[in-house]
């Protein structure tokens, strides 16, 4: 059996828990366990169905605080974005609930001789890869809309926020879930592969990285497993020529440190034309140079530590290495000699393709601002990225910011004149290297299932 999983506060440097493993026999009973629980759910009424999600959202909402405080312990998010997290989540309850019987309700068509419908069927056992950086809403995502539409679900969270899946878990049986429905799985990587081959898994959905995202979908392809991927981005930020710079330097301030840095759709690249670029990059280094790192549970902290040092380790090696290419780094960029995961908020600028800030994705407080001649070469260098999660442009003609944004821009969303991280009623999920499949929106309610044609002839 693998070694155990060790919890550690990244403020702190504090165990705060370890838990043992599944050996392979009990990791292959979960899976059992989970699809015997769907066999019942599955003929649980929408209706019904939406009742108990609606339930699920209250409880949320009932241990917001105590939640909110484990997931600053262990991943070091600012107390006030896990509190924020939580109502987030809770909100895709509340949306799920409402709209989900309407969303998978049967349909009904003309065919000749009489009646087609079309009836959205639970296909069984989900099986979701999740990371660390928001230890409730990741799971949430996928796993709402999947037991709205009558799968059952598994969780391989994170070892550092185990706790957090774990709290999940038994909120959500509190809430009325049948028992084992949505079953989390402390396994290893090995395991895994083994998940994702057992026959009552019927598909496979991953929010992590494009490497581990080929991987887990390399996997699921062996055994003909559908899978969802919500992969890396470096979102690229427009200051356009017409851009007001006072909401362009708010928002992107606001777009790069949310969630220290640490979230997929945080704008990271900032793609600013000749003539706002002096004045923006002034404006916008004196606001990141401001922020103050601190204790993530106090109110005041403006960023906290992230989640493990290796991931801290591996965004300044990411840093030294554009510097080293000729980027420079006008605040921040060295890590602080203090106890903890901390690394400052740093801006870069002459940021240039074969440099790490340019091509890759820095998960942390990091910007990589870049000079653009006009528009058209600002969303030229939008696109020339691998990754297509997000994006934002700033300008004062807002017609034409929309069609830019659905015209021109290669991502799968897109914020006008502001900064937006998922809402429940707008489609989230990408292209490219950042991955395919939609959640929310209540496109992630039909990811996994069976629509059905029924041929009825009268």
């Amino acid at each position: 059996m693998s070694s155990p999983i060790t919890t550690i506060n990244p403020a702190t440097e504090e165990t705060l828990e370890t838990y043992d493993r599944m050996s392979d026999t009990a990791a292959r009973e979960a899976v059992e366990a989970c699809h015997a629980a769907f066999e019942e759910w599955r003929l649980v009424p929408l209706d019904k169905r939406a009742e108990t999600i609606k339930a699920i959202g209250q409880a949320l909402r009932d241990t917001s605080e105590d939640f909110a405080q484990l997931m600053t312990r262990e991943v070091g998010k600012l107390i006030g974005d896990s509190r924020d997290e939580i109502e987030l989540c809770a909100a895709i309850c509340d949306f799920t609930a409402e709209h989900g019987p309407k969303e998978l309700a049967d349909e009904e068509r003309e065919i000749p001789g009489g009646t087609g419908v079309i009836t959205y069927a639970p296909t069984g056992v989900i099986y979701g890869i999740q990371p660390w950086n928001f230890p409730a809403y990741q799971a949430i995502r996928y796993t709402i809309a999947n037991l709205m539409a009558g799968n059952g679900v598994l969780l391989k969270h994170a070892a550092n926020c185990t706790g957090s899946g774990l709290f999940l878990r038994d909120l959500m049986e509190k809430a009325g879930l049948p028992k084992n429905l949505f079953t989390v799985l402390l396994i290893d990587h090995d395991q895994s592969d083994d998940i994702i081959a057992n026959d009552l898994v019927r598909g496979v959905t991953l929010t992590g990285s494009d490497g581990a995202g080929k991987v887990v979908a390399q996997q699921a392809g062996k055994h003909l497993k559908k899978t969802v991927l919500e992969l890396g981005s470096n979102d690229a930020y427009l200051v356009l020529e017409d851009a007001d710079l006072d909401v362009a330097v708010e928002a992107c301030v606001t777009g790069r440190i949310y969630n220290n840095g640490e979230t997929c759709v945080n704008a990271k690249r900032f793609i600013v034309t000749e003539r706002h670029y002096d004045a923006f990059v002034e404006r916008f280094t004196a606001r990141m140079k401001a922020v103050e790192m601190g204790d993530p549970r106090d109110a005041d902290t403006g960023l906290g530590p992230m989640a493990r040092d290796d991931l801290r380790d591996t965004l300044a090696e990411q840093v030294e290495k554009s510097v080293e290419n000729g980027a420079r780094a006008l605040c921040g960029g060295k890590v602080p000699k203090r106890k903890g995961a901390y690394y400052p908020a740093t801006v870069l600028v002459d940021v240039k393709p074969g440099q790490p800030a340019y091509d890759d994705e820095l998960f942390g407080p990091v910007a990589s601002v870049i000079r653009a001649r006009d528009d058209d070469d600002a969303i030229r260098i939008a696109n020339d990225s691998r990754y297509g999660l997000g994006g934002g442009i700033f300008s004062k003609d807002e017609a034409r910011a929309r069609a830019l944004a659905a015209t021109h821009f290669d991502t799968g969303m897109v914020c006008i004149n502001g900064y937006n991280l998922a809402i429940p009623n707008m489609p989230f999920g990408g292209v490219k290297n950042s991955g395919y499949g939609r959640e929310h929106g209540g496109f992630g309610m039909k990811e996994f299932v069976n629509a059905k044609s029924l041929y009825v002839t009268q």
